[in-house]
């Protein structure tokens, strides 16, 4: 653990933001952008999801993200196979010259973000430039770097955040008011609208500007690791020293923070609340999810809490024991660190009082959508774990720490849509 900490005045060097020829589906070629759009590889989590997608277009940039064959090794020889023959059919091809990219999304109901999309130089957390702020599962690491490796591409970009509000901001801005490279509305109502940006003078302003500035890994975590494992493979210099990212300046768009929630499998609520006996207070609510939701927020302005769901109703958990946090959280950490819901609930619960291993798929998932968490429990016998949002400023305070947060703490968004624009790292 590095707890030197990274400020912004100390950083050694800025962002380095590059332009790339964006690889791109052909409107003609495909039904719809909508159509061949997909939520980032990890929110995709239902088999139910991925068929729909798969069903949507066969050009579906799942097919890519997402494989599916017997094996993982056949998955990715599949994807890359696919990668080429959608290139060699037109059905995606590079732009022109190399650029940055603007891109837009709104929901008609007065959210707006905007953003620009870039090859960013890839480096080390110690180097204080690009911070994470939740560990990672070497396992989704070795996965997703086995599928870039086949298709020598970067198939979507991660999500990074910054405080800016200068140069860059006014040239996205100005820049948006020109007609879109694309749009199109997904199913979801997000709207999305997306710029090239190939004026020498416009990209050194940004590149100028970004190369002052410290990011923060909102999402993707696992690719960015991903990024560092095949730069250390590949000489330098070469493609494999940048990835495909995402910049959002949060002073201008601020994000939205939402919990992600977990569904521990074979695990009954009868049980789990058994096992809590003298640890949590014990709350059992008969109301429906949004009202339950507003308990829990309650519950977390005053310390550690939880709901539990999967036997059709929800059971506020809240006050655990201060002996038991004394047993089981580590203490070579800040307080802010040791008294997140999501520390608690790996170190104390999940580990010693559920004997959860939090690395298993088999035992426990991780899942985005609150509603979905708690009738896949209710449908599986399983114990639903809905968790309160952190505040983005506590997210940021640690990652300049130099601290991680444990994994799957948040889900910044909203996130940026799969399948608009790609990086070939061999074109």
């Amino acid at each position: 653990m590095n707890t030197a900490g990274h400020s912004e005045a100390t950083a050694r060097r800025g962002l380095e933001l590059t332009p790339f020829r964006g690889l791109r589906y052909d409107p003609e070629r495909v039904g719809s952008l909508a159509a061949v759009t997909s939520p980032p590889y990890d929110v995709v989590v239902r088999p139910d999801g991925l068929h729909h997608l798969q069903s949507a277009d066969p050009h579906n940039i799942v097919r890519l993200i997402l494989p599916q064959a017997g094996t993982p090794s056949a998955g990715n020889e599949q994807a890359a196979d696919t990668l080429r023959r959608w290139l060699a059919e037109g059905v995606l091809a590079t732009d022109p010259e190399p650029g940055l990219y603007i891109y837009e999304q709104s929901d008609g109901d007065g959210m707006l973000q905007r953003g620009i999309i870039g090859a960013l130089r890839v480096s080390e957390p110690a180097e204080g430039v690009v911070l994470p702020h939740e560990d990672v599962m070497p396992p989704v690491v070795a996965d997703r770097a086995a599928l870039m490796r086949a298709t020598s591409a970067n198939l979507e970009p991660l999500l990074l955040t910054y405080r800016g509000n200068g140069v860059t901001a006014e040239v996205i801005e100005r820049t948006a008011e020109r007609p879109p490279l694309l749009a199109t509305t997904t199913e979801d109502g997000y709207q999305h609208r997306l710029w090239s940006l190939t004026d020498p003078i416009d990209v050194d302003l940004v590149q100028s500007d970004m190369a002052h500035r410290q990011a923060l890994i909102a999402d993707g975590h696992h690719r960015w690791a991903t990024y560092l494992r095949l730069r250390a493979e590949h000489p330098s210099p070469s493609p494999w020293d940048y990835g495909l990212v995402l910049l959002v300046d949060t002073i201008r768009y601020p994000l939205r923070v939402r919990a992600i929630h977990r569904l521990l499998h074979g695990l009954p609520v009868a049980d789990a609340l058994s096992a809590l006996d003298g640890l949590f207070r014990v709350q059992h609510l008969e109301a429906p999810l949004s009202e339950a939701l507003e308990a829990l927020a309650d519950a977390a302005c005053a310390g550690n809490a939880f709901l539990l769901a999967g036997d059709g109703a929800f059971h506020l958990i809240d006050r655990p024991d201060p002996d038991l946090l004394a047993r089981t959280v580590p203490t070579d950490r800040p307080a802010a660190w040791r008294t997140l819901d999501a520390t608690v609930l790996h170190a104390a619960l999940l580990e010693h009082v559920w004997h959860i291993p939090e690395d298993s798929p088999a035992h426990i998932a991780y899942i985005h959508d609150t509603a979905a968490t708690v009738a896949k429990a209710e449908r599986t016998g399983s114990t639903a774990v809905l968790m309160h949002p952190v505040r983005e400023e506590v997210v940021r305070d640690l990652a300049r720490q130099g601290v991680t947060m444990p994994r799957k703490s948040t889900s910044f968004g909203p996130k940026p849509a799969s399948g608009l624009v790609l990086r070939a790292l061999d074109l």
